[in-house]
């Protein structure tokens, strides 16, 4: 059955959806509901890759989180981002790409007359 889908092909219901960039992946965060109204959390990883006719295609890896895991899953998270943060140099937070962002200019540059050339 695909994921998404109830046995009858009905649509469940999306409650919240949030998806993040990071670097070459983005990653999907989405809360579901059951035929029971219970919730769960999808977590999607998504990947661009290239195949052998070159033609890019998405990889994916979903985890799936049921919501009498969040306490644990969110402890056992957490402690290994701490003990990687306390064995590895600081991680330096990614640029984001703003558009039409005007490029920083250095001041201290040498004004090149291109007409001295000619001579």
């Amino acid at each position: 059955m695909e994921e998404g889908f109830d046995k009858n092909g009905m649509d469940r219901e999306e409650i919240f959806s949030k998806s993040v960039r990071a670097g070459k992946r983005t990653y999907f965060f989405d809360v579901k509901s059951t035929k029971g109204n219970d919730y769960y959390l999808t977590i999607t990883e998504s990947k661009k890759r290239f195949g052998d006719d070159g033609k890019f295609f998405y990889e994916k890896h979903k985890l799936f989180l049921y919501k009498e895991d969040f306490e644990k899953f969110a402890e056992g998270l957490n402690e290994a981002v701490a003990h990687i943060k306390s064995i590895s140099p600081a991680i330096e937070p990614r640029p984001e790409y703003v558009p039409n962002e005007t490029p920083k200019t250095d001041s201290n540059f040498s004004d090149v007359n291109f007409e001295d050339l000619d001579k």
